[in-house]
C-alpha cells in the first residue's frame, strides 16, 4: 500500500473497507490524489494503476447539519442512472464515520473535462463554447424533465415550502459560520423572508441544488458538446426547479463580483458563451416552462453562494480547509450580498 495518504483519506483504511463492499475491484496497492477545484467536500481519485475510482467524502472539521450529505449524493445519482441525466456509476456508501472519519461514497471516474475558466473554453473557439453552453443548458432542462417518483424519489424532499426553507436554512447556515459583522447580510435575509411565500414557481421537480458549468464533466469534441456526467449532488432535493436556473444566472455574474479572484468560474466571459438571457430563454424553450419573475430566486441564489462562501471561510480560520487559495475566498462574500439585495430591487 502506498504511502502516505493524501490528508483525509487513508488509503489502507479505505482498501479494507472497500475490498469487503466490491471485493477485487481495486487492488491493495493504491495511489490516491486530491482532485483540485474542491471547495467544500474532498473529492479523491483513487488508483492501484489500472482501475481508478472517485472517493467523496465530508470536508475535515467543522460541518454542519444538513450540509455536506454524502448519503444524498449517492441516492440520487444511484436513481438517476437510468434516466437521460447523465452521471457516474455509484459501486459502495460508507455512513460509518469510524473509516476515514467522515461519511463517503465511491463512484467511476468519468472521462470530460469540467469547463471551469474562459481561457479553457478560448481554447475551444467560440462555436464549440456555445455548444457546451447549450449542453449545459438542456442537461438542467432534462433534469427537471424527470419524474421524481418513477425513478423512486418520491420522498426525497418536501416540496411544499420549499423556498420558505431555503431561505431558513441559509439563514442558519450563516449563523452557524458566524465569525464577523458582514453588511447586507440581515437585510438581505430579511427580505428574502417577507417575499418568500408568494415567489415559489407552480411545480416542482429534482433540483441540483448546485448546478454550473463546473460540476459538469464535458466531452466538447464531441458533436454539439456532450455532458458525459453531473456532479456535486450534495444539495439536491426536490423543490423549485428556477432556484436551479436562477443559481446559473448568478454564477454567469461571478467575474464581475469576485474580488478574490478565487472564486470558481469566469467561463462566462468566453467568447460564443450565450449571454445569460440567451441561457433563459433556451431553458424555458426546452422545458415548457413559464420563467416568470426571477427577481427573488436571483437575490436567493445570491445569498445561498454568499453563506456558502462564508462557511468555506470560516473552515479557513479553523484551519479545517486542504489546498491552496482559501486565504482571500471570505471577500467575495460582501459583494455577493450585495448583488442579491440589488436583484431584489430590480
Amino acid at each position: 500500500m502506498t504511502d502516505p495518504s493524501p490528508r483525509g483519506l487513508d488509503l489502507a483504511a479505505f482498501h479494507r473497507w472497500y475490498d469487503a463492499q466490491v471485493p477485487g475491484d481495486l487492488g491493495p496497492d493504491l495511489t490516491g490524489e486530491l482532485i483540485a477545484g474542491g471547495r467544500s467536500n474532498l473529492t479523491y481519485a483513487v488508483t492501484d494503476g489500472t482501475t481508478c475510482r472517485i472517493v467523496r467524502r465530508q470536508p475535515l472539521g467543522h460541518v454542519q447539519a444538513t450540509a455536506h450529505d454524502m448519503g444524498r449524493e449517492h441516492t440520487v445519482m444511484t436513481a438517476l442512472a437510468p434516466t437521460p441525466v447523465p452521471v457516474p456509476r455509484t459501486f459502495a456508501r460508507c455512513d460509518d464515520t469510524e473509516v476515514l472519519g467522515a461519511t463517503f461514497y465511491v463512484m467511476e471516474h468519468v472521462a470530460g473535462t469540467p469547463y471551469r475558466s474562459r481561457a479553457q473554453l478560448e481554447e475551444l473557439g467560440a462555436d464549440a463554447t456555445r455548444r457546451v453552453a447549450e449542453a449545459m443548458v438542456d442537461t438542467l432542462a432534462a433534469l427537471h424533465a424527470v419524474d421524481p417518483a418513477e425513478v423512486g424519489l418520491a420522498g426525497f424532499g418536501r416540496p411544499e415550502g420549499f423556498v420558505e426553507r431555503q431561505v431558513r436554512r441559509w439563514g442558519q447556515q450563516l449563523e452557524g459560520s458566524h465569525s464577523r459583522d458582514l453588511a447586507g447580510a440581515d437585510e438581505l435575509r430579511a427580505e428574502l423572508a417577507r417575499r418568500a411565500p408568494g415567489a415559489a414557481s407552480p411545480d416542482h421537480t429534482i433540483v441540483h441544488g448546485d448546478y454550473r458549468l463546473d460540476n459538469l464533466l464535458v466531452d466538447a469534441a464531441h458533436e454539439g458538446a456532450e455532458v458525459r456526467a453531473v456532479v456535486d449532488w450534495e444539495m439536491a432535493t426536490l423543490g423549485d426547479p428556477l432556484t436551479d436556473l436562477a443559481l446559473l444566472a448568478v454564477y454567469d455574474q461571478l467575474a464581475g463580483l469576485d474580488r478574490s479572484g478565487l472564486l470558481v468560474t469566469d467561463a462566462s466571459t468566453a467568447p460564443g458563451f450565450p449571454s445569460t438571457d440567451e441561457q433563459l430563454q433556451r431553458y424555458s424553450a426546452q422545458s415548457g416552462r413559464d420563467l416568470g419573475e426571477m427577481s427573488f430566486h436571483l437575490g436567493l441564489a445570491y445569498f445561498k453562494l454568499a453563506v456558502i462562501l462564508e462557511g468555506i471561510h470560516y473552515r479557513f480560520l479553523q484551519g479545517q480547509t486542504v489546498g491552496e487559495g482559501f486565504d482571500r475566498i471570505g471577500d467575495a462574500v460582501e459583494p455577493l450580498l450585495g448583488a442579491g439585495l440589488d436583484a431584489l430591487r430590480r
